[in-house]
């Protein structure tokens, strides 16, 4: 198990950490019923910490920050001197803490995403775990919410007995909604990006040898260019820069310069 803390990535914390000790947090957290705030960030989760000030804030202040992305982990392992040997990817998390969940009968709850995704992935990781119990689902509303409305999320997810939610809204919206309900509820929330897509079927995840070698975002960029040429091709060079001048010392980012949100942004 590797557990090395966190380590500064550009101006943003990311844990150096790898499956079974990430893994590991987020179940003890559930079993002590304690808010948990997690995300799996790859290069364009943390440059959008780097771009914006409060979001920085927000990544900052939670618990757990993975290295999603290949390139996250060679940063943590140029930095900080992480010695990780693998990312801890938001998809596989997600099928290792679901494996922890039925083993220990801990009831999850599946936040985004649309209704049919969410039918599909709730059949398929039944499939993989039969004794996984799976205490509810809720699509998003893909626009930001009311305070009533928050509210009435945050009673369903208690009432049905959740123990972990998962949420899969997309980046930055997800981190923005585990950061806003992580004071409501007593319970790990995580923040698992394409998870949800992927294990429902609906999105062909890129293969192993394309992953090992940091290049899904190519995979992914040729799947849906319109989308994501931004993301990638003016993102990624961005990072490459940026973690350049960190490495020998042009740019020292500090992570206590940072300021709260001046209000909610409730995602639903």
């Amino acid at each position: 198990m590797i557990d090395r803390g966190k380590r500064n990535v550009l101006g943003v914390l990311v844990d150096a950490v790898d499956y079974e000790a990430a893994t590991d947090r987020v179940i003890r957290a559930a079993q002590e019923r304690r808010s948990y705030a997690v995300t799996a960030l790859a290069v364009h989760g943390v440059m959008t910490g780097v771009s914006d000030n409060e979001h920085r804030h927000r990544l900052n202040n939670f618990d757990l920050v993975t290295p999603d992305g290949q390139p996250v982990r060679w940063a943590l392992n140029l930095l900080g001197r992480a010695g990780l040997r693998d990312r801890v990817y938001g998809p596989t998390l997600t099928l290792q803490v679901l494996d922890r969940a039925a083993e220990l009968e801990l009831p999850v709850f599946f936040y985004g995403s649309t209704t049919g995704v969410l039918d599909q992935l709730v059949s398929n990781v039944k499939k993989r775990c039969p004794d996984l119990i799976v205490a509810g689902v809720q699509p998003s509303l893909f626009r930001s919410t009311s305070l009533a409305e928050k509210d009435k999320t945050v009673r369903t997810i208690r009432e049905a007995g959740a123990r972990l939610v998962f949420v899969g809204l997309g980046c930055p919206r997800q981190e923005v909604f585990c950061y806003e309900y992580r004071n409501d509820l007593d319970m790990p929330l995580l923040a698992v990006g394409a998870a949800f897509d992927y294990h429902a079927g609906t999105v062909r995840e890129p293969p192993a040898m394309v992953q090992r070698w940091g290049l899904q975002w190519l995979y992914r960029l040729v799947q849906q260019p319109r989308r994501l040429w931004r993301r990638y091709l003016v993102l990624n060079p961005l990072f490459l820069m940026c973690l350049a001048a960190q490495r020998v010392g042009f740019w020292r980012p500090d992570v206590a310069t940072t300021h709260p949100p001046q209000s909610e942004l409730r995602w639903g």
